[in-house]
């Protein structure tokens, strides 16, 4: 495998510490460690690696969402999702904002080698455990089913993230840098977009969809 510089990106520093020893052993060279989506769409614009390894469940801004963001500033970067989450939906998802690759977290060194090998040629990689749901998804004839999420601009998909987190509005219009009259109208967009009119019906939503964790 050639030579590839790496921005690791996962809310948890123990997954970071693991995933770089491990990237270190394969002769990768981790250039960057970003703790939530913003941070990562920052280090991509600054450091532009050849590769980002980035987690789904992120605060303030989670890796799809920095995902798609990447991908159309910077298409040279090849993005693969590390994740826990072992499912065609999450899958799918990836691969529309942009990312070349799908990995779980419990992959072995070899499958990751694998990965990156597999994106540094301009290929996609997805791991064997969620493939096989394509292609039972596929054999079965199932439809594919849209979120809601798609109905959604990436500004107001950042809204209800942040809503769903628990940011007052103040809090909200302070880390996008807009006014309390701004997140408002946002916020009524939003919810007239998913015809939910109460914030706990958002949080709920940005539950189910998977746009935060239960436990956020």
């Amino acid at each position: 495998m050639k030579q590839l510089n790496i921005v690791l990106a996962d809310d948890h520093q123990l997954v970071r510490m693991g995933f770089r020893a491990l990237l270190e052993k394969l002769g990768v060279t981790v250039v960057g460690e970003a703790t939530d989506g913003q941070q990562a769409i920052q280090l991509a614009q600054s450091l532009q690696p050849d590769v980002m390894l980035m987690d789904i469940a992120m605060p303030n801004l989670n890796g799809l969402e920095a995902t798609t963001r990447i991908a159309q500033t910077n298409p040279n970067i090849k993005i693969i999702i590390l994740t826990m989450h072992a499912t065609a939906e999450y899958a799918r998802r990836a691969i529309r904002a942009g990312a070349m690759g799908y990995l779980l977290k419990n992959a072995t060194a070899a499958e990751l080698e694998i990965a990156l090998d597999a994106v540094s040629r301009n290929e996609m990689y997805i791991c064997s455990a969620v493939s096989k749901y394509f292609v039972e998804s596929f054999t079965r004839g199932e439809q594919y089913q849209e979120s809601g999420l798609e109905k959604l601009s990436s500004r107001q998909r950042e809204i209800l993230q942040l809503i769903a987190e628990g940011n007052s509005r103040r809090e909200i219009a302070e880390k996008l840098n807009i006014s309390v009259k701004t997140f408002d109208s946002y916020r009524a967009q939003l919810m007239d977009h998913l015809n939910i009119h109460d914030v706990a019906g958002l949080v709920r939503f940005a539950t189910r969809v998977g746009l935060v964790s239960p436990d956020a």
